[in-house]
């Protein structure tokens, strides 16, 4: 198992990996708006910690499998917010009132869950800190599901050229390619396909 490697043990901050039991609600209007905006809002259960995160796609700069997107994360204070979730949260931010607008009032529905594990470690590479984790799970909308079973690599400080380089050397040494699709898009095809 790749968390287990020694290699991988040394730039570790822990002896062991985190583990965390994932929920994420998916959101939208019945007409999609959002999903045409490449827009994102959801809900996450992260363990005991809920969250609320609003998503939109920055340039990915063409490189395979590095996705960039913009974020702003909200604590909620409960998991009413799965079924009845409030976008006026984020009203305090441009992007937040931009949502706003692009709502205009329509109400929210969920779309599809992403149910999965994750294990993740946090790395001192280079000049940089990593998060490292594996995420085991499912899409699911409707009747639908997908399996989800990929490593992701996440830059929380330093250069992204280390998060190159630890990916281009996680690649070679483990066999590994890189996934062409976010977890958000491999949602929106199932949820497109259960229409």
């Amino acid at each position: 198992m790749i968390l287990g490697d020694a290699w991988i043990r040394r730039m570790a901050e822990t002896d062991e990996p985190e583990n965390l039991r994932m929920k994420a609600a998916y959101f939208d209007t019945e007409d999609s708006i959002l999903i045409r905006n490449n827009i994102a809002f959801r809900i996450r259960a992260e363990g005991a910690r809920v969250m609320a995160t609003l998503k939109w796609r920055d340039d990915d700069e063409g490189i395979r499998g590095l996705y960039v997107r913009s974020e702003i994360n909200v604590p909620v204070a409960d998991e009413t917010c799965f079924f009845a979730p409030d976008p006026e949260i984020f009203r305090e931010s441009p992007e937040g009132r931009d949502l706003l607008d692009v709502l205009d009032g329509k109400p929210l529905i969920n779309v599809f869950d992403i149910v999965f594990t994750r294990k993740r470690y946090r790395l001192d590479f280079e000049k940089s800190i990593l998060e490292l984790a594996l995420d085991e799970g499912a899409v699911i909308a409707g009747a639908r599901t997908l399996p989800i079973r990929e490593l992701e690599i996440e830059l929380y400080s330093g250069d992204k050229q280390d998060l190159l380089a630890l990916g281009k050397k996680m690649a070679g040494k483990y066999g590994l390619e890189p996934e062409l699709k976010t977890k958000f898009a491999r949602g929106v095809e199932v949820f497109a396909a259960e229409q």
